[in-house]
Order: C-alpha cells, then structure tokens, then sequence
C-alpha cells in the first residue's frame, strides 16, 4: 500500500472512528473500578437494545446471537476476561467477534450516558490513550506510511 501512494502520489482516508471507540472501550474495562463497571454497562445495554443497535448496520454485521454472553455472565468477568473477549486478537481463545461487532455498532449506548461517560472517560485517559494510539499507530499508520 505504501509503495502504490507514493508511486501514484496518492493520499487515502484511514477510517478508525469505531474501532477507536472500541479502543476506548477496552481501555474503560482494562482500567478497572468503574471503568470496568461502566463497559460491563454500555454491553448490558447494548444487547438489551440489540435490534435497535444492529438495525442501522443489519446489511454488514455477522453476529450469532447464541455466541453472545449474557449481560449476567459479564457482569462477572474481570478486566482480563473483558479486554480479551473484545480486543481484536483472532488468536485468542477468549476473544469474541459477536461481542466485538454489537458493541461496534451499539456506541449510542454510551452517548446516552452523557457526562458520567465523558467523565469516565477522561480518569481512565491514561489506559484509553495507551489502546487508541496502539490501534491509531501501530496498527494502521505504521503499516500503511511507514512499512
């Protein structure tokens, strides 16, 4: 990719906006406390809500509603246990596409917490932006501009 732009003097869109809030996300829940509980949360929410969620996105999404934990499972995961579920790591026998793919669509869940999510969002700052510059970084601007 990188060879093509240059040699087309080329310029591209990276589209990161959702799997950033999903950096975000796994940074809530990797921070612990109540940024755990909040994930734990917006995912209750997001499966209680999971045709309105998915509607919009019905063309696109692939997910097995078997393959969805119950929000009372979650409930009980640790950190650990939630980051590996939603963390984008195939290699990982915990990791959960279906989860990954309903939160994907279902970021109005945290709008809808309003300032409580925002405020959250910044205490947990330090956890959320060590994921968001991993995923923003190394997993698309290294590869794509600099090899």
């Amino acid at each position: 990719m990188r060879r093509v732009l240059a040699e087309y003097d080329a310029g591209i869109h990276v589209k990161t906006s959702g799997t950033t809030w999903l950096e975000e996300v796994i940074g809530l829940a990797g921070s612990g406390g109540e940024g755990l509980a909040m994930a734990k949360a917006i995912y209750g929410e997001a499966l209680a809500r999971i045709e309105e969620n998915c509607g919009p996105y019905a063309t696109v999404v692939d997910i097995d509603r078997k393959r969805l934990p119950a929000a009372a499972t979650v409930a009980t995961w640790s950190s650990e246990e939630f980051v590996a579920a939603l963390r984008h790591d195939p290699q990982c026998l915990r990791f959960n596409p279906h989860l990954r793919q309903l939160l994907h669509v279902s970021y109005k869940e945290a709008a809808k917490m309003g300032r409580r999510y925002l405020d959250l969002v910044e205490a947990c700052e330090p956890e959320i932006a060590k994921n968001v510059t991993g995923n923003l970084f190394e997993r698309h601007i290294r590869p794509i501009f600099l090899g």
